[in-house]
């Protein structure tokens, strides 16, 4: 039974990948901290923000809607800055890899809560 957005997998997914985000960033360079650095922790942690707004409003159904292509369209931001973060060569590839497919499967979990959103109710 879900009673709260912390109930639901795709937050806590989401939510574990924005902390994993977070602690690897701590090692970018200084001279990221106010780009990359700040973009990329800013937009993981706005797609588990985004499932919380939006489960506060989950009684309107275009609403709800709306704040869960928010936090899909987070979880693909995050994505490119984590390709910028290979690029600058600031992770290794093995890292990258791992993220990404922590990305995909957050919007896939994404996808299917807005098709099935009324089964979470």
């Amino acid at each position: 039974m879900i009673k709260s957005y912390k109930d639901l997998q795709v937050h806590k997914e989401a939510f574990s990948l924005a902390m994993d985000i977070f602690w690897r960033t701590r090692k970018f360079p200084n001279e990221e901290i106010y780009s990359l650095t700040s973009q990329i922790v800013r937009s993981s942690r706005s797609v588990s923000a985004n499932i919380d707004e939006g489960w506060g409003k989950r009684q309107y159904e275009a609403v709800f809607k709306q704040q869960l292509i928010k936090a899909l369209s987070s979880n693909s931001e995050t994505q490119d800055w984590q390709d910028y973060a290979l690029a600058c060569n600031y992770i290794e590839k093995e890292e990258h890899s791992e993220f990404t497919k922590r990305n995909e499967q957050i919007g896939k979990m994404f996808t299917k809560l807005y098709q099935n959103w009324k089964s979470y109710e």
